[in-house]
Order: structure tokens, then C-alpha cells, then sequence
């Protein structure tokens, strides 16, 4: 028994070290440097959506950038954005907790700096397939059961909020970055379908659970932190680096950049 005890503390200390040992990486590597006062953190484009002046096609892009502050060593921020067709303008959707929990919708740049943090592009749709998904969209912003309701960890939180669009929306198959944590929390359901499209997926209460699909590859989520692999990219998924050495999430229609974490 004392045996049993010394080793499964082995295990509980080794799995916590390998847990962690992702976030310190991207801490001592400077991938990701915050801004401690969010008033003064960067707010600008990175130039990353079409002027949307002189693109008469309808756009729909899924953005994602490292969190505020400290949090950023864990995760991503993620929202999503729409053109409608021959609009000149984007409409940006995400979740905040910062206060209150809302979900936000207004016009906006779409590809702005996260408090310091530059964005990169998950996924993109344009044209016709762009604009066959924006119906579903809107409506899966109004339907989202958690609006009420905000929680960093494991969630619900803005990465559950875009994860509940991608499933609620066909066509919009998008496989989020493995450390957009917060991706996996179902709610009271243990079972659900996958953003990426086809696989499954079992959560409890996106502090632990499984998943397989051909877009996201094989992740094991514990404590709210994923490790996995994507034979199709191919890549580690890592938890703070995401899929690692790539840095990219497979997605219909995507152009991902890099992420600057998966740089090192």
C-alpha cells in the first residue's frame, strides 16, 4: 500500500510538471510579453482581413491571440468575425468576462491586437461559402446557452462561446488551437460533436475528457490543459504551445499564421 501511495504520487507530480512545462516554456521564451495595464496594451490591426471598403464578397475569419496577462502562458483568446456581402464593414463576435459576461457584437476592426497580443488568422471563408454559413452563424450567437455565464477555467468562457458557434454552424468546420482552453466545456453533457467536423468527443465539464477526429487529431484534456497529437499536420499538441512545432489547427478554408509560441 505505501508502495502504491509513493508511486501514484510519482505520477501525480510528473503529470503536473509535464501540465506545466509548456506555459514555462512560452514564459521563458518571450514568445508572449503583456502589457500589465490593459488601457495601454496595443489595440491595433495586423493587417491580416481584406479591407472590407473594396471586398464586395461576404468574409467570415476565426481570429485567436495568447490571453491578458499571465493567462496568455495557457491560452488563447479566440472570437470570430463577419462581413456580410457588399457590407463595408466587420461585425466582431466574442466573450468577454470582465465585469460582467457578455457576448459582445459591434462593428470593429476584426483583426486587432488582444491587449498586446497579435492575432492570428484560424480560419477563413469567402464568397458564396462565406456567405451559405452566415445565416446559422447569427443564429448560433443568439441561441448560445451560456450568455449568462462566465468562467476562465475550464469554462464557459469566450473560446466555449466560438466552439458552440463552429458546431452550431454547418459548413463552418473549424478545428480550434488545442489551448484554446475552454474549447472543450459542454456544459451538463459529457457527449458532444466536434467544431472540426466529423469524430467524438467526451467532457467532464471541460476539466477532463477525450477526443478524435480527423481535423483535430487525438487530444487528452486534464485539468483544462490538452496533450495530443494531429498526424495530419503533423504535431505535438502541447498544453501552452498548442499544436507544436506548426502552430496551425486544421480548418475548412483556413490560412493560418503561425503562432508565436510554436517559434521556438
Amino acid at each position: 500500500m505505501v508502495r502504491f501511495i509513493k508511486w501514484s504520487a510519482v505520477v501525480v507530480v510528473a503529470l503536473l510538471l509535464l501540465l506545466l512545462a509548456g506555459p514555462l516554456a512560452v514564459s521563458l521564451s518571450g514568445a508572449h510579453q503583456y502589457d500589465s495595464n490593459w488601457r495601454t496594451a496595443s489595440r491595433d490591426s495586423a493587417g491580416l482581413a481584406p479591407a472590407p471598403e473594396v471586398t464586395p464578397e461576404a468574409v467570415v475569419q476565426v481570429y485567436g491571440a495568447r490571453a491578458f496577462n499571465w493567462r496568455g502562458y495557457f491560452a488563447l483568446h479566440t472570437w470570430i468575425s463577419v462581413k456580410q456581402s457588399d457590407a463595408d464593414y466587420y461585425t466582431v463576435y466574442e466573450v468577454t468576462g470582465w465585469r460582467r459576461p457578455v457576448v459582445n457584437a459591434r462593428r470593429d476592426v476584426p483583426d486587432r491586437a488582444w491587449y498586446g497580443a497579435a492575432p492570428r488568422l484560424i480560419a477563413e471563408l469567402r464568397g458564396d461559402a462565406a456567405e451559405a454559413v452566415i445565416p446559422d452563424l447569427l443564429q448560433a450567437v443568439e441561441d448560445y446557452p451560456f450568455s449568462d455565464r462566465y468562467v476562465a477555467w475550464p469554462g464557459p468562457n469566450s473560446n466555449t462561446f466560438v466552439a458552440w458557434i463552429i458546431r452550431e454552424t454547418p459548413g463552418l468546420e473549424v478545428a480550434l488551437p488545442s489551448h484554446a482552453v475552454g474549447k472543450d466545456y459542454l456544459g451538463q453533457t459529457v457527449q458532444g460533436s466536434l467544431p472540426g467536423g466529423s469524430g467524438f468527443q467526451f467532457s467532464l465539464g471541460g476539466v477532463a475528457g477525450i477526443l478524435a477526429g480527423p481535423a483535430e487529431g487525438f487530444e487528452l484534456n486534464l485539468l483544462g490543459l490538452v496533450l495530443g497529437v494531429n498526424p495530419r499536420v503533423p504535431a505535438l499538441k502541447l498544453p501552452g504551445l498548442g499544436d507544436w512545432p506548426s502552430g496551425q489547427a486544421s480548418a475548412a478554408g483556413a490560412q493560418p499564421e503561425r503562432d508565436l509560441a510554436s517559434d521556438f
